[in-house]
């Protein structure tokens, strides 16, 4: 049994908690909400951000920071990647020295373009840390469906340890060394995915969205290796995986709110009255900066950021992909 915390009372945090607490070890969830904590610990039952899914009765949460992160020997931080920074660094003083730090927020931040893998061992020195990516909704994992995601450190026996911790009998977890290309698989699918939204929005059928998912392959690739990915892990699990999960099914936040801008909506409109985070709208911005830091052409983000942030029409916007200058698909 492992003393685990978990950082972030979301839906996928607290799927990845009832993982844990189910798998035997002892699990403290941290909720931002009192009323969460109060549900879960009083009624086995997140009604805000994971409705329906009875939990592990093993399951705790707290809405101290410090009482769920201290002396855990595994902490696995699941908040929104703008906020992991500044969560990590509140509970920097409780976390053990030999603490492994599980980071399975997926995004780029917005003013350092720093994976969130960089932002943990920045603010947690001295920890090994592991990106935690793949395709995984977390209504499914809650449900006990078959799921197979990925963890990635260059330190193997901490991939090791996360991966003991998490797997059984419906989550398979696998070992990966890239760790820039995992945590950008997983960043970088949430644009793609809103894009996809966009295009179902305005009406385009499923050759539009098998395009626009194999390019967008294609640039996250590009990308990917500018800044030391290895290209073969966007075939795997965390790249081509989470991109046609992300980009087709219907639980994805992200492609939702790319169906409301496709059909009309301002972004303000879209996000209205939601609770959860369309983490692809955070990454848009900061994947843009990136590829224009590393000098990467990246026109499907490029037209996300235009619509999103511009006001730029969807319909024309997809019209100029259509009409960029022809090329070979081989070219980088």
């Amino acid at each position: 049994m492992t003393r685990c915390a978990v950082v972030g009372a979301g839906a996928w945090g607290t799927a990845l908690a009832d993982v844990l607490a189910r798998n035997g070890h002892d699990v403290l969830l941290w909720a931002l909400e009192k009323d969460v904590a109060a549900g879960i610990n009083e009624g086995g039952e997140n009604s805000r951000f994971l409705k329906g899914f009875a939990l592990s009765p093993r399951l705790r949460a707290t809405t101290t920071l410090t009482d769920a992160t201290r002396d855990a020997q595994l902490i696995c931080a699941a908040t929104p990647s703008q906020h992991l920074r500044s969560v990590i660094s509140a509970a920097r003083d409780a976390i053990a020295a030999r603490a492994i730090v599980c980071v399975a927020s997926k995004g780029i931040e917005s003013n350092t373009l720093a994976l969130m893998s960089d932002v943990a061992a920045e603010e947690a020195p001295g920890r090994p840390v592991v990106a935690l990516s793949g395709p995984s909704f977390a209504a499914e994992v809650a449900a006990q469906q078959p799921t197979a995601i990925v963890a990635a450190s260059d330190d193997l026996i901490a991939a090791e340890t996360v991966q003991d911790a998490f797997s059984n009998g419906h989550l398979r977890l696998y070992t990966h060394d890239d760790v820039i290309g995992v945590e950008l698989g997983g960043a970088l699918k949430n644009v793609m995915a809103v894009a996809t939204g966009i295009v179902e929005g305005v009406g385009l059928g499923f050759n539009s969205r098998a395009a626009l998912i194999t390019r967008g392959l294609a640039e996250m690739t590009r990308l990917g290796t500018a800044i030391g990915a290895q290209p073969s892990t966007f075939a795997g699990l965390a790249g081509i995986g989470d991109l046609v999960l992300t980009c087709t099914g219907t639980l994805s936040r992200n492609r939702a709110v790319g169906i409301e801008i496709g059909r009309g909506a301002t972004l303000d409109e879209a996000l209205a009255g939601k609770e959860t985070v369309a983490e692809g709208v955070h990454t848009t911005r900061s994947a843009l900066a990136l590829a224009t830091r590393e000098g990467v052409e990246m026109p499907i983000v490029a037209m996300v950021h235009r619509i999103l942030f511009d006001g730029y029409p969807a319909r024309e916007a997809l019209t100029e992909l259509m009409a960029r200058e022809l090329r070979s698909e081989q070219d980088a």
